[in-house]
């Protein structure tokens, strides 16, 4: 199976991301024309995570954006629900502890981490509260939430030639570069469907979050949000 559907079946999304996890990083490479990389810089910074502290890393995939935390002596657990793509990242970092993970019945107990953040797999949950909900319980009281999602761009001109990339330009760029298109018209037709950045952070803020808050990255293409569990 390479292509999950917008009901987002946990077995159909794990399925998927193993059938495109040996070139994963690279066709997102090309496909964000190289902006994913400033992505996970900005989430990064956001997260602002310190040599000591513990941090969960949901959706990790192959382990890029667990990598910079861990080489700076995070304690950084890349969790993820495709196997494929955990294997990817183990064989490419054997030292990084990555466990596979459901994000609406995470394996780790009350109170487990300093800070967790998810990037891009938010949208890949069948149900967005449970999981910031889960997310909630496994954070320290006082401690950080950072997603890194998809978002609604803000200038209404560019938001159509944006939503034209994606129906129609990205497909045709995800079968020249890799072998499971497919899997891209899910990521085109999940972005489309996806709430905005007011939406997102009001949910977020419904699920226990305080001081909730988020900024625009790329004109607003992909969305950064902030929260901290209250003390």
């Amino acid at each position: 199976m390479s292509r999950a559907s917008l009901d987002k079946d946990p077995h159909e999304v794990a399925a998927m991301f193993d059938a495109v996890a040996h070139r994963y990083d690279r066709t997102n490479d090309v496909i964000s024309l190289g902006q994913d990389r400033q992505w996970r810089k900005a989430t990064l910074a956001a997260l602002d995570a310190q040599a000591g502290e513990t941090v969960l890393d949901l959706a990790a995939g192959t382990g890029t954006s667990a990598e910079p935390l861990a080489d700076k002596g995070v304690h950084v657990l890349p969790c993820d629900l495709s196997e494929g793509m955990l294997g990817v990242g183990k064989r490419r970092r054997p030292d990084l502890p990555f466990v596979a993970g459901d994000a609406l019945r995470l394996p780790f107990a009350d109170e487990s981490f300093d800070a967790v953040t998810m990037s891009f797999g938010l949208r890949n949950v069948p149900d967005v509260p449970a999981a910031l909900a889960e997310l909630l319980r496994v954070t320290k009281p006082g401690g950080r939430l950072v997603v890194c999602e998809f978002s609604r761009p803000t200038f209404k001109p560019f938001r159509a030639i944006y939503t034209g990339y994606l129906m129609r330009a990205l497909p045709p760029v995800a079968r020249a570069v890799s072998k499971e298109p497919d899997a891209y018209v899910y990521l085109a037709e999940s972005i489309r469907e996806w709430p905005d950045q007011r939406e997102l952070g009001l949910l977020i803020k419904r699920s226990g979050w305080a001081h909730v808050a988020f900024r625009n990255l790329s004109g607003g293409i992909v969305a950064l949000h902030r929260g901290t569990k209250p003390a």
